[in-house]
């Protein structure tokens, strides 16, 4: 299995490098220590999390995420959720900026409305451009459309995360043809993001290439969120060695398993 891992290369996603492909919320558990056990069982590296909802130190009088999740063991991804305009996913990255000690990676997320959350993607644009100009390095969801997400890279965001299917719906990957042109097209890292809802859509996002998995609602809401988690591990590690391997060509017919010449007997 070691000598397996050391064929991959690692996830390079603006100026760092990370070994695990999976990316966890901490959004939506029962209470911290359910969100640190389900944390450590994924293995993920990369944190995100809600400013404008989560404290991570900007009232002192609170418990802090940041005690159960320190930037000395993972990278804190702050994110824009809860954002319908760029203006306001621009302050709210500037403050996780000063929070964090000039900690420049974020997840940007302009939403359109509140019952699809889908984004905003001229708000996304807008926001974007500012950010990148600022020196953040900017982690972007996105709709799946190719050429929005072609445009997202060429202004410099460091990684595009296409949805499968809407937040929080853990309805799967249900536009696994664009995702695949967004890849294929792309020179930066590119990170399915919402959508999820159990094992097998993480390892499918895998399989069609993708760099990345970001999920919190597929675990956060699973009976049993610490073991979902290690499965989600699991399937991501699967559905890149799967994609690493090649998968063999699809058939309309039958092709026996077995050679059909050098019978032994008939």
């Amino acid at each position: 299995m070691q000598e397996l891992k050391n064929q991959d290369s690692p996830l390079i996603i603006g100026s760092r490098s990370f070994q695990s492909r999976l990316l966890v919320g901490t959004g939506k558990y029962k209470d911290m220590q359910e969100t640190e056990l389900a944390i450590q069982a994924s293995a993920a590296e990369i944190v995100t999390v809600a400013i404008r909802r989560v404290n991570i130190g900007q009232d002192v009088n609170q418990p802090n995420l940041l005690s159960i999740i320190p930037p000395e063991k993972y990278t804190i991804l702050p994110n824009t959720a809860g954002c319908f305009d760029a203006d306001s996913a621009i302050r709210t990255c500037m403050l996780a900026r000063e929070l964090l000690d000039g900690h420049n990676l974020v997840k940007l997320e302009v939403l359109g409305d509140e019952k699809t959350l889908y984004p905003n993607v001229m708000d996304t644009l807008k926001a974007a451009r500012t950010l990148v100009d600022d020196g953040f390095e900017v982690m972007v969801y996105t709709s799946d459309d190719p050429i929005v997400a072609q445009e997202l890279e060429s202004m410099g965001c460091v990684a595009i995360m296409p949805l499968g299917s809407l937040i929080g719906s853990g309805l799967g990957i249900l536009n696994p043809h664009t995702i695949s042109i967004i890849k294929e097209n792309a020179k930066v890292p590119v990170l399915v993001d919402a959508g999820v809802g159990t094992a097998s859509d993480a390892a499918m996002a895998m399989e069609l290439g993708c760099d990345g998995v970001l999920m919190n609602t597929a675990i956060a809401a699973a009976q049993n969120p610490i073991l979902m988690a290690s499965a989600m591990k699991k399937a991501v590690e699967a559905g890149r060695e799967a994609f690493l391997a090649g998968r063999m060509p699809r058939k309309r017919m039958a092709n026996a398993s077995s050679p059909e010449t050098g019978y032994f007997f008939k």
